[in-house]
C-alpha cells in the first residue's frame, strides 16, 4: 500500500511538472504607461493560470540588452518567449535565435519587421495600426470640418507603430473629405511626454500656427497639452488627439483638454500574447497575426473606457 501511495504521489508531481511552463518576457521598457498596463495585464493573467511562471525583464529601450535577454531565456531553457521589441527592425535576428533553439516566440504590441515571414512557432499579437491613426485623424478631420492646419508628433521612428500611424495620418488627409487639412510641422518626440512638451514649446516659440495636434500616442499629446496650457493657449481653440486611451489621457479628455484618443486594449494584448505563447509551447497552432480591435474614444463615450486601461 505504501509503495502504491508513494508511486501515485510521484506520478502527480511528475504530471504537475510536465504541465508547468516558464515564459521569458522581454519588455522594451518598464517606464512607459501603456506598456506598464500591458505588462500588468500579462502578469495578472499568469497568476490565474496553474503552473505558469513568468520571467519578466526590462530591456530599458536598449536593443543589445534585449537580445541578451533573449539569449539568456534560451540558455535557461524557457518554454516560450514573449518580446515587446525595442526596435522593430531588429526582430529578424531575434526570430532566428529562438527558431534555432526550438523555442516558441511571440511578439506583442509592436509589429516585427519580419511579421510576414515568421517561423512556424512564432506569432504576433497586437492591434492593427492601420486602424489607430486612421480613426484618430478622421475624427480630428470631422471636428475641424475637413480643413485647417495641423502639427504631427511622431513616436520613435525605429518603431513600426510610429511609421504606420504617421502614414495613416497622411492617407486620411489625401481623401476628399479631409484634403483641406495641411500638415505644417511633423517631428518625433519618441513616445515621451516630456519630449512632447519640449517639442510643442519649440513650435510655439517659433510662431507656428495650427488648429490641431495629431500625436502618435497619448503621452506625447499630454506633453503638448501641458506646453499649450503653460503658454496660456485656449484649449477650446485647438484640437488634440492621441492613441492608447491611457488613464491619464482619459482624465485629460474629461477635463476638456484632449479631444480624441483611440482605445488600444493593453491588458488584452498582454493576455493574448501569453495565451499564444502557451499554446505554441504545447505544440498547438496559433494564427501568425492576432489582432485586437481599436476603438475610437471621444468626450461622448469616454466614461465607457475609464476602467479599461
Amino acid at each position: 500500500m505504501k509503495k502504491f501511495i508513494l508511486g501515485t504521489a510521484m506520478a502527480l508531481v511528475m504530471s504537475t511538472a510536465a504541465h508547468a511552463e516558464t515564459v521569458g518576457v522581454s519588455m522594451a521598457k518598464f517606464d512607459d504607461n501603456f506598456l506598464t498596463v500591458l505588462r500588468n495585464g500579462m502578469t495578472d493573467y499568469a497568476k490565474t493560470l496553474s503552473g505558469v511562471t513568468l520571467q519578466v525583464e526590462d530591456a530599458q529601450n536598449d536593443v543589445s540588452k534585449q537580445q541578451s535577454q533573449i539569449q539568456n531565456f534560451i540558455a535557461s531553457k524557457v518554454d516560450a518567449i514573449i518580446v515587446n521589441p525595442v526596435d522593430t527592425d531588429a526582430t529578424t535576428a531575434m526570430s532566428k535565435l529562438a527558431a534555432d533553439a526550438g523555442i516558441p516566440l511571440v511578439y506583442v504590441n509592436r509589429q516585427p519587421v519580419n511579421v510576414d515571414t515568421l517561423p512556424d512557432n512564432q506569432a504576433f499579437v497586437a492591434s492593427n495600426e492601420q486602424e489607430s491613426g486612421t480613426l484618430e485623424t478622421k475624427e480630428i478631420c470631422r471636428i475641424l470640418g475637413g480643413k485647417g492646419k495641423a502639427v504631427v508628433i511622431m513616436g520613435e521612428l525605429s518603431n513600426q507603430a510610429a511609421r504606420m500611424r504617421t502614414q495613416d495620418i497622411h492617407d486620411v488627409i489625401k481623401t476628399d473629405e479631409c484634403k483641406g487639412l495641411e500638415i505644417v510641422e511633423e517631428q518625433t518626440a519618441n513616445w515621451d511626454r516630456t519630449q512632447g512638451a519640449d517639442l510643442m514649446t519649440n513650435w510655439l516659440s517659433s510662431g507656428i500656427e495650427f488648429d490641431a495636434v495629431i500625436s502618435n500616442n497619448d503621452e506625447m499629446a499630454i506633453g503638448a497639452i501641458q506646453a499649450l496650457k503653460a503658454a496660456g493657449k485656449d484649449m477650446t481653440k485647438v484640437v488634440v488627439g492621441g492613441v492608447d486611451a491611457t488613464q491619464d489621457a482619459l482624465a485629460a479628455m474629461q477635463a476638456g483638454d484632449l479631444d480624441v484618443t483611440v482605445f488600444q486594449d493593453a491588458a488584452g494584448q498582454g493576455k493574448g500574447s501569453l495565451d499564444a505563447a502557451l499554446k505554441l509551447a504545447k505544440g498547438e497552432k496559433v494564427d501568425k497575426k492576432v489582432y485586437i480591435p481599436f476603438q475610437l474614444v471621444t468626450p461622448e463615450n469616454v466614461k465607457d473606457f475609464v476602467t479599461k486601461n
